[in-house]
């Protein structure tokens, strides 16, 4: 009786299993790549990306989606590729890449313009308007950027005519040394997160990518990767910067907090080989700048080895030797929000005839192309406890409501930002908390 009653257990989860992978199948003939007219072949279970700290739903589905659409399916047409599209920052990598390499452009000085040229980028498309009251100076003081702006000049101008590496004579080491440095460093990032949390995204966005004017594209390359191979050796956790009291200038003392420890996600390096070696092609759409996600994803050194042309960012002009321009490339959409969608129908449904069947991002700014394309069968969402308000904090709830559910879009990855890893789980731990959660509230 109790082999018998095993048997029938066998039995049982073997239908069960056929069922769902029939199931998937049958979703797949109707998607334009790979039509067929052949009856729905259950997919053997299979294995093509590696554990690691997946959460085990999440790794069903991923091989699942790979069984459905890869060239292992027996409806796989190589004539029509299937294809994914993935976010970069804080999606494929731990932390930000753009605003690492800010981080290490501003400890190194590397720079490529006058005082008064930098004078005109860090006001291009700023208001006089008070920056959010969280901005406010040391002694609760409003600044705007008509009171930090002389500062950043006033230290960038002493900075420009003493380091060796700009007009002067002084090493970086010596440079360190004057209260400008820190100042310069200190009010640059501070600035940047004020535009960040008080203008608008259009606004934003491009304003630190203006920050490479007069650098070639070879040039920014080679700061991203000195920045990955730093930033690796690295510790995990918040760096605070405080500008000098005794530069206190018309903006007073302001300090600013950024994020320390970039960490490639092993896990969507491997996904995004298991995607391309069976079959399906796999792009990245960022609000990052072209040149530092080209970099990034295709130098073999770390790990993603997808081709730069894949590489959908943001875009600016260039002058006749090929140096960026502090001036959003004509024609082109900001690849954030609605810009990512308009930028996948301009260069890849014109290219393939369809949408992408995956989709993977963490924030508001890829929520529009987590929902725009019929053909998305799954959406991969990196758990960063977004707002319940925002349709990526819905997106998340509902990954939450369709957790083992073979037919759900939405898949909610958890990670560790004490650790910049993935968790096995849905729920995410914040930096220095103690407890996962699985949304914000």
């Amino acid at each position: 009786m109790q082999a018998t009653h095993q048997l029938s257990k066998v039995a049982k989860a073997l239908l069960l299993t056929s069922s769902l992978a029939s199931m998937l199948a049958l979703s797949a003939c109707n998607y334009n790549p790979i039509q067929s007219t052949s009856p729905a072949v259950a997919i053997p279970k299979k294995e093509y990306i590696q554990k690691g700290q997946w959460d085990t739903f999440n790794f069903d589905q991923l091989n699942q989606l790979i069984a459905t659409y890869g060239k292992d399916s027996p409806n796989y047409n190589p004539e029509k590729r299937p294809y994914i599209v993935t976010d970069f920052d804080n999606t494929s990598v731990f932390l930000d890449i753009e605003e690492a390499t800010l981080i290490y452009q501003l400890e190194h000085l590397a720079f490529n313009v006058t005082p008064e040229q930098l004078n005109q980028i860090i006001r291009k498309g700023i208001s006089s308007q008070n920056f959010e009251a969280a901005y406010n100076n040391q002694k609760g003081q409003a600044v705007n950027i008509d009171k930090i702006a002389p500062d950043i000049i006033a230290s960038y101008t002493w900075l420009y005519h003493h380091y060796s590496g700009l007009k002067g004579k002084q090493s970086l080491d010596q440079i360190k040394q004057d209260p400008h440095y820190l100042d310069f460093i200190t009010k640059m990032r501070y600035l940047y997160a004020a535009i960040g949390d008080t203008f608008d995204h259009e606004v934003a966005y491009p304003w630190v990518t203006y920050l490479f004017t007069g650098l070639t594209e070879q040039q920014v390359r080679n700061l991203v990767k000195a920045t990955v191979a730093w930033q690796m050796q690295q510790p995990i956790g918040p760096v605070t910067w405080t500008s000098p009291v005794a530069l206190s200038g018309q903006a007073g003392v302001v300090k600013t907090t950024w994020e320390n420890g970039l960490r490639p996600y092993r896990e969507m390096q491997n996904l995004f080989k298991a995607f391309q070696d069976n079959g399906i092609d796999v792009y990245v759409c960022s609000a990052s700048f072209i040149d530092v996600i080209k970099e990034i994803i295709s130098n073999p050194e770390i790990g993603y080895n997808i081709n730069e042309k894949n590489a959908y960012a943001m875009e600016l002009e260039r002058d006749t030797q090929n140096r960026i321009l502090p001036e959003f490339r004509h024609g082109y959409a900001q690849t954030q929000g609605k810009g990512k969608t308009a930028t996948i129908q301009r260069f890849l449904v014109s290219k393939y005839g369809y949408g992408p069947i995956f989709i993977a991002g963490d924030s508001e700014g890829d929520q529009n192309m987590m929902q725009d394309f019929a053909m998305t069968q799954k959406v991969l969402i990196i758990n960063r406890l977004r707002s319940p308000n925002s349709d990526i904090g819905k997106f998340s709830q509902q990954a939450v409501q369709g957790y083992g559910q073979a037919n759900t879009k939405f898949l909610l990855q958890g990670r560790d930002a004490n650790t910049g890893q993935f968790r096995p789980s849905m729920a995410s731990l914040s930096y220095g908390a103690q407890t996962a959660k699985t949304t914000k509230n």
